[in-house]
């Protein structure tokens, strides 16, 4: 529905043959008033198409996926999130989800050795995807520095960071960066981080999983920009 509301380009929408219920109808009014190709297909169909995925009812086979520019996202951007190689499309788009319900601009993510946007991760984004742009960059070193030159500051999540992310006072124009499941930011990317920022943590485990952590960092961040609560419903 989201995807559809958000006029993203869909090849083509295929519903359960003999299926009903309000929500479907909703789906299927609406590729006809947009006149996207909608077609009628077997379970057996749907199964398939969704890969074990839960699809209740429909699928959508979109078009492929378009990545905007950080020269463009960051001319107005208050917030970025970059990820320094998030390998798990669940976690992408949980962290997707997340940056948009919190009011980040974008989500950077590199070219390799990192999950792209999936269905998977549109599925964890649960139409955030629809709303967010994500950028792709071949470097997230260069992209950084990019960004520090169109006045940028740089806050790396990090376990062993000097600083608590509730006691950081966050620039106007900030990007938080969290790195990969298990390994954290590359040394590299460490580097060029202005800010080392840690989620102090009371049990034993030392890390936190990547989507939670930006939920943290980024609804603090929210909350010291005073825009709470936001145009939507709660949890």
């Amino acid at each position: 529905m989201e995807a559809l509301r958000a006029g993203r380009p869909i090849d083509r929408v295929l519903a359960l043959k003999g299926a009903g219920g309000s929500r479907l109808q909703e789906v299927i009014d609406l590729c006809r008033k947009l006149r996207v190709p909608l077609r009628f297909e077997t379970r057996e169909t749907l199964d398939r198409l969704a890969r074990g995925s839960v699809h209740q009812g429909v699928v959508a086979v979109p078009a492929q996926q378009r990545y905007a520019a950080l020269e463009d996202v960051a001319v107005s951007a208050s917030m970025l999130i970059v990820l320094d190689g998030v390998e798990d499309p669940h976690n992408l788009g949980a962290v997707i989800r997340t940056a948009h319900a919190a009011g980040a601009t974008a989500v950077v993510i590199p070219e390799r050795r990192a999950a792209p946007v999936t269905a998977a991760a549109a599925k964890a984004a649960a139409g955030a995807l629809e709303h967010l742009p994500v950028v792709r960059v071949a470097n997230v070193n260069r992209a950084l520095e990019t960004l520090k030159q169109q006045g940028f500051w740089i806050y790396g999540f990090d376990e062993r960071g000097d600083q608590a992310y509730d006691k950081v006072d966050y620039s106007p124009r900030s990007a938080m960066v969290f790195g990969g499941e298990g390994r954290g930011l590359h040394e590299q990317v460490r580097k060029h981080c202005d800010f080392l920022v840690r989620i102090p943590l009371a049990g034993q485990i030392a890390s936190l999983n990547i989507s939670v952590a930006a939920g943290i960092a980024l609804f603090e961040w929210k909350r010291r920009r005073g825009v709470w609560p936001g145009p939507g419903g709660g949890v």
